[in-house]
């Protein structure tokens, strides 16, 4: 794995890009998952699944980049190359040949340290630390250290793997060395890194604070207003799943009109019919583990819920108007309309922002009161969200 210094950065940043195109596609996925299985969204599980899915790339880009700038790797090479190295410990020969020390003299002790063979140990051995010390916080005993190992063998030599097939047969020749040194370094820092790992762990609330937190809020029976807003955003998903699903047995799919029915009929079916049959359950709210009944009794009301389906529908059909309304006097070749068309369009989208910015503020203060404040259409339902 031999890289100099400067190379580092741009594996690191290659890393952190491809990290936040997979974090924009786990987000949600992930505050789903995490609602369902606590309770509640811990933010410091948050922060260690996502770095550690971060550091997987950011260590995985560090051995496999940069890449050679051609194919034909056999050619930029001599043709008694080496490509590996089966024989241990040879990294201690390579440091005593580059540094000698004169053990009796301090000062060659520090040029050994700075030397190329030395650090390039050094970061092998920190390059799987991490491992070790996530491997501790998703295990927690320390029995489980052999977990440790293997982990930091087998992703090691998933690495060395990777070096020596020239990425995976990609390259004609490997453009790296297989070393088994690399092997013992690597294992040896995802151990060291779990045995060091509670001076860290130190600083994130424990796998048992977390549980007796989510304990804690189900006998509260507390829905916080993220997991509601999640549950909002799948069932209008599925509406417009739904939705679409009409429009292929509509006559005319095409047809304005008829693509506003269809969305009609799924927001009757999806935040009316259903939570009415599924006891308050909603598809979103049953995928987040709460329903919707009324706010004095506990109990699911059919007036309330059709009520709180009226709250939804009545904003998106009046952004539905101001878009047909707009639509059509653009499309419409009425001479009297002419002189008036840049008007209406102002006016349409500045109505249809200032609706929308409204939306927005609200949710916003939604989210940040702690569960003080009510999405509109729960308010005006007099419906709550329970987890009983």
């Amino acid at each position: 794995m031999s890289m100099s210094m400067s190379s580092y950065v741009f594996p690191v940043q290659t890393a952190f890009f491809i990290f936040v195109i997979i974090a924009m596609f786990l987000l949600v996925p992930w505050l789903i998952y995490g609602y369902r299985k606590d309770g509640f969204f811990s933010w410091s599980r948050f922060a260690v699944s996502f770095s550690f899915i971060f550091y997987i790339l950011a260590a995985y880009c560090l051995v496999i980049l940069p890449f050679p700038s051609s194919r034909n790797t056999c050619a930029q090479q001599a043709a008694d190359t080496v490509y590996y190295n089966l024989v241990p410990f040879t990294f201690v020969k390579d440091i005593m040949k580059e540094t000698p020390i004169v053990w009796s003299q301090p000062s060659t002790y520090m040029g050994m340290i700075q030397g190329r063979a030395f650090l390039q140990i050094l970061f092998n051995v920190v390059l799987l630390m991490p491992l070790g010390v996530y491997i501790r916080y998703f295990f927690q005993k320390r029995s489980y250290w052999k977990y440790a190992l293997l982990g930091g063998f087998g992703l090691s030599l998933f690495f060395e793997i990777t070096q020596i097939t020239g990425f995976y047969g990609y390259y004609n020749c490997p453009y790296r060395l297989f070393d088994v040194d690399d092997l013992l370094s690597n294992t040896s820092g995802a151990v060291l890194g779990f045995f060091t790992a509670p001076i860290l762990l130190a600083l994130f609330p424990s796998r048992a604070s977390i549980q007796a937190k989510s304990e804690q809020i189900v006998e509260q029976n507390q829905v916080f207003p993220i997991p509601q807003l999640l549950a909002l955003i799948i069932d209008g998903v599925v509406v417009v799943f739904l939705s679409n699903l009409l429009s292929i047995f509509s006559l005319s799919s095409t047809n304005v009109i008829n693509s506003a029915a269809n969305t009609t009929i799924a927001m009757l079916i999806v935040l009316f019919l259903i939570p009415s049959i599924r006891d308050g359950n909603t598809p979103g709210s049953a995928l987040m583990r709460f329903r919707y009944v009324r706010r004095q009794t506990g109990k699911p009301s059919m007036p309330l819920l059709f009520k709180r389906w009226l709250a939804l529908y009545v904003p998106w059909l009046i952004f539905t108007m101001i878009r047909l309304v707009n639509d059509y006097a653009f499309v419409n070749n009425d001479s009297v309309l002419e002189p008036y068309k840049v008007w209406i369009s102002i006016g349409m989208i500045g109505l249809y922002m200032l609706l929308f910015g409204a939306l927005f503020i609200h949710v916003i203060l939604v989210l940040f009161s702690r569960g003080s404040r009510s999405f509109y259409c729960d308010h005006v339902s007099n419906i709550r969200a329970s987890r009983k």
